[in-house]
């Protein structure tokens, strides 16, 4: 078998499957070898490529409208929140109200107008601005996502608590116009894991309102442990363990600290990613703790 054609204009590329062919570069038949990746319709990129976001974004840029401008979770990528979009997130997209575009395999279109401070650009790609993805975010988001997503912007300082809660309230009535507000009124910079942002807004749309990255002191005043997630005045903590609480070494560690925790008089649940599927059980176990004060 002869070795796949891969001619030097498009190797580490991107490119529109039309002009590789208009150009005499490929074949219509090479296109379709394992060369090359389809991305999205009528979008390849060299199959040496990792399939990222970033690539996505790549394909989508060859086929959006001159009027449309990415958004959401892709914009939040582009700002740096890597975690906002992974290979398998499609790429986000706002357009006017007014252009007929789509629907397009791998993008998610939607409609809404901008201004010219809400725009910024980057390697080409016109994009939302972190203040208006933010705001987008928490409209579009379910409450829970849009939050991780909210603390992660706020912990990077791409927005501002304040600034950004003055926006959200200043949006006309509409669909996510209310669910923006609450999920602004959630946020919290000081959330350190997409997990604990997570177990936070469980809690407090349970009516536990729960202060994250707490530290704990013991009656003298000496420094105990700093916990995920408190309730103080309770001494009740709940730290969400992640795979890494598995690592070698580390168990040990964690009983020290538990152990210091119940010295000072602290209560501790313990939480993992399953538990997060069954929001009452957790509910309910938490409500057995305090019921114990």
């Amino acid at each position: 078998m002869s070795p796949a054609r891969r001619p030097g204009q498009l190797v580490g590329r991107v490119f529109l499957g039309r002009t590789a062919c208009d150009r005499g570069w490929l074949t219509s038949e090479q296109l379709r070898g394992s060369a090359w990746r389809r991305v999205m319709r009528g979008v390849y990129a060299d199959a040496s490529l990792p399939d990222t976001h970033g690539v996505r974004l790549a394909a989508a840029r060859l086929v959006l409208p001159p009027t449309a401008v990415v958004a959401g979770r892709s914009a939040a990528w582009l700002l740096g929140v890597t975690e906002a979009a992974d290979e398998s997130t499609p790429v986000e997209v706002l357009v006017p109200r007014e252009h007929r575009f789509g629907p397009v395999t791998g993008l998610r279109i939607r409609q809404g107008g901008t201004e010219p401070d809400d725009l910024a650009e980057l390697r080409g790609l016109r994009h939302t601005t972190a203040a208006r993805t933010a705001s987008d975010i928490a409209r579009w988001e379910s409450t829970a996502e849009a939050v991780v997503l909210l603390d992660l912007l706020l912990t990077r300082r791409l927005v501002d608590r304040d600034d950004l809660h003055e926006r959200v309230v200043g949006l006309p009535a509409g669909p996510g116009t209310r669910r923006a507000v609450q999920a602004v009124a959630l946020a919290d910079p000081r959330a350190e894991s997409p997990q604990e942002s997570r177990t936070r807004v469980l809690l407090a749309l349970a009516g536990f309102p729960v202060v994250p990255q707490f530290e704990v002191r013991d009656d003298d005043g000496r420094w105990v442990a700093r916990v995920d997630l408190a309730l103080p005045d309770l001494r009740i903590a709940v730290e969400y363990d992640g795979v890494w609480h598995g690592e070698r070494g580390q168990l040990s560690s964690d009983r020290r600290r538990l152990n210091r925790l119940t010295q000072a008089g602290w209560l501790v649940l313990h939480l993992t990613a399953a538990d997060l599927h069954r929001p009452a059980e957790v509910v309910a176990r938490l409500r057995a703790l305090i019921a114990l004060r």
